[in-house]
């Protein structure tokens, strides 16, 4: 990993107006910066990351029996979080009320920051009195002009580089042969990557002689609806799903490296690979399958499938977010998961 970004601890005494404008005018994502506004009075462990993911541009859906109930899980909402930012390219997170935060809360904002090597800025709308120990040697800004200044700064390179918005084309991204034989006794895997049973090209090498199958149209509300989802795996599989004309069956082998660098090509497996095909990914859902193979990065073990988490539950997740999207409405569970 790269340098980590500085941390920036901006004390607005007297709760300055002028400190809370321009930290939300600063909020550009398409130029590496957000800005977090933790929610008043929200008490839940995961709560300040769902601001984070807010601010992605990530909306959780409610209800009871939500098929976000997962990422009230503070580890896995923290690395989703971290999972949209580096796929985003984010360099420079800004937080207002910061003063509001427990010492946990301020922890967990400084592991974030551990996982993407952004650049952090606090804004303490009170006194600096009884600050969190991880926060008493940090850089301090008061005035206005410095302030400003901090705001910017665009940050570090991005600490874990995935997802290069101006780069098309394959990349010379190392892609080699892998061979995955199973265990000896050992049933075929319905979701890890073991379920190959033998050698297989990623994407990168399968370009070289071979022509992508064209993305599928899409409906532009679906696109939209996708791009809402703050399950990073939901959202990089559904748009998989829905550009290939494929079902989650046809996503349990997908490994690290069936997704070129670039984010324009996927690499699709079928059974005794049969019909392996690689598909061009659509500008739209670049994003997505950067996000889900950035968390795939930062929780899973290499060997595993890069969807394999969403089907240990027969992907019931993935079908109640699809059942709220006409593009999969129709789609009967079965048809759905298995090919």
């Amino acid at each position: 990993m790269l340098g980590l970004g500085e941390v920036t601890l901006v004390v607005d005494e007297r709760d300055d107006l002028h400190f809370t404008r321009a930290a939300l005018a600063a909020h550009r994502p398409q130029d590496g910066r957000v800005t977090v506004q933790p929610t008043p009075a929200n008490s839940g462990p995961a709560a300040l990351a769902h601001d984070a993911l807010y601010a992605l541009g990530k909306r959780l859906a409610s209800g009871p029996n939500s098929p976000d109930a997962a990422l009230d899980s503070v580890h896995l909402a923290w690395h989703a979080a971290a999972a949209w930012s580096i796929a985003a390219g984010v360099r420079h997170v800004v937080l207002i009320r910061a003063h509001l935060l427990t010492a946990r809360r301020v922890d967990q904002l400084l592991a974030w920051r551990e996982l993407t090597g952004v650049q952090l800025t606090l804004v303490w709308h009170k006194p600096p009195v009884g600050l969190p120990s991880a926060l008493a040697e940090v850089r301090r800004v008061r005035d206005r002009v410095r302030f400003t200044s901090v705001l910017a700064e665009p940050g570090p390179p991005p600490a874990r580089a995935l997802f290069p918005p101006n780069v098309t084309g394959v990349t010379a991204q190392a892609d080699v042969m892998v061979r995955l034989p199973m265990r000896p006794g050992s049933l075929p895997s319905r979701s890890g990557v073991a379920g190959l049973g033998r050698s297989c090209a990623g994407a990168t090498v399968t370009a070289q002689s071979t022509l992508p199958v064209p993305a599928r149209p899409v409906a532009a509300e679906t696109v939209t609806a996708l791009g809402l989802l703050a399950h990073p795996l939901v959202a990089g599989a559904l748009g998989v799903v829905a550009f290939t004309a494929g079902t989650l069956g046809s996503l349990r082998w997908t490994r690290d490296l069936d997704i070129t660098g670039d984010i324009s090509l996927i690499k699709i497996h079928e059974p005794a690979h049969r019909r392996c095909r690689l598909f061009a990914v659509p500008t739209w859902a670049r994003p997505q399958l950067a996000a889900a193979r950035a968390l795939h990065r930062l929780t899973s073990d290499a060997q595993e499938s890069v969807f394999s988490r969403l089907l240990v539950t027969e992907g019931r997740d993935l079908r109640a977010h699809a059942e709220r999207l006409p593009e999969f409405a129709a789609l009967s569970p079965g048809s759905f998961l298995c090919r």
